[in-house]
C-alpha cells in the first residue's frame, strides 16, 4: 500500500531538530553568559558573577537550559524565579506547554514559538541586566 508523503511540519516531532532551533536561539545569550553544559541533548547558560539574591551570595545564576526528553525537548526559563510577574510574557501557546513554573514541555515547534521563546528569552535577559546579574 502507498503511504502519502506527510505535510506535517518536519520540526512537529523531531526532538533534535527542536533542540537545535532552540539551541541556536540561546547561543545569542553565550557572551556574556556561559554553557555550563553543551552537547547533543542538554544545554544550559548561566550568568557567572558574584551576586546576591535574596540575601544570598550566589557565584552564578541559571539563566536557561534545554534538555531532550523521551517525549519532549525541556526549556528550562530560569528569569520566572527571579520575577513571579516575569510569568506574564508568555503568551497562550508556550504557556500551554508550561509543567511547573519554569519548565516547557516542547513537542513541536512553529513559527509562532519560536517568536514568543525569543521574546521571553530577551524579557528575561533585560531583567538580568537591571538586576545586576549580568
Amino acid at each position: 500500500m502507498h503511504q502519502a508523503p506527510s505535510t506535517q511540519n518536519p520540526l512537529e516531532n523531531n526532538r533534535t531538530k527542536i533542540f537545535r532551533v532552540l539551541k541556536s536561539i540561546l547561543k545569542k545569550y553565550e557572551r556574556p553568559m556561559v554553557a555550563k553544559i553543551d552537547d547533543g541533548s542538554h544545554y544550559v547558560l548561566w550568568s557567572i558573577k558574584d551576586v546576591v539574591i535574596g540575601g544570598k551570595k550566589r557565584e552564578e545564576v541559571y539563566f536557561a537550559g534545554l534538555i531532550i526528553q523521551s517525549t519532549y525537548v525541556g526549556f528550562y526559563y530560569m528569569p520566572v524565579y527571579g520575577e513571579p510577574g516575569m510569568k506574564k510574557v508568555f503568551k497562550k501557546e508556550l504557556l500551554s506547554m508550561l509543567k511547573g513554573k519554569a519548565c516547557f514541555h516542547i513537542k513541536k515547534l512553529d513559527k509562532t514559538l519560536i517568536v514568543q521563546i525569543r521574546e521571553a528569552l530577551e524579557t528575561g535577559y533585560k531583567l538580568y541586566k537591571k538586576n545586576g546579574w549580568v
